[in-house]
């Protein structure tokens, strides 16, 4: 009986973390379309997908790679990472150093980090007038050479390289044989 309740305990201590973190479940659709409800939705998509694509990786899911030349799906998470800070910088039209400092090692800084920066470049994008949207820019620091590009850069560079990348998880971890959760659903951006 008391191992029936510490079962219980843990799996529900689980799922409140799980629900704890950004992109659970992606929030209700904006009354208007705008280009910033747009942006924003593709980012909880994303944060959304990434969310479900990283939750429950084992270490040999982490250290998976398709071939000896490839990166690894931790590597592959830290990547993903740093487009996530690119799309949360350029938000705020903040500067991305190059190389990237202070990438996190271990799987959980590394996923509530991205989600987190996610969820802030979304939120970033939803209080942004088209105007700012207009001014803002992708900007790389590489050691004091800085070099500016315009929004539509974010769009089919970090951002579509985000959901490729997350998209390769997905496939490491089926490879693993640790596919993602059943029940999470892209489309109506649920997990049941």
């Amino acid at each position: 009986m008391m191992r029936n309740f510490i079962l219980i305990l843990l799996i529900s201590t689980h799922a409140m973390a799980q629900e704890s973190l950004p992109f659970f479940s992606i929030p209700a659709a904006p009354e208007q379309v705008t280009t910033a409800t747009i942006l924003a939705r593709m980012i909880q998509g994303l944060g959304f997908r990434y969310h479900w694509a990283t939750e429950g990786l084992r270490a040999e899911d982490l250290s998976y790679r398709p071939s000896p030349e490839a990166q690894s799906a931790l590597e592959t998470l830290q990547h993903i990472y740093g487009l996530a800070l690119v799309i949360h910088n350029t938000t705020l039209s903040q500067a991305n150093l190059r190389p990237l400092p202070n990438i996190p090692d271990d799987i959980k800084s590394l996923r509530s980090s991205t989600l987190e920066l996610l969820k802030k470049a979304s939120e970033n994008f939803i209080q942004a007038s088209e105007e700012d949207i207009a001014k803002m820019q992708v900007i790389f620091d590489r050691q004091g050479k800085e070099s500016r590009f315009p929004i539509w850069n974010l769009m089919n560079g970090p951002i579509e390289d985000l959901a490729y990348h997350t998209g390769q998880i997905v496939s490491f971890r089926r490879t693993t044989s640790n596919p993602i959760p059943k029940g999470v659903n892209v489309f109506m951006g649920t997990k049941n």
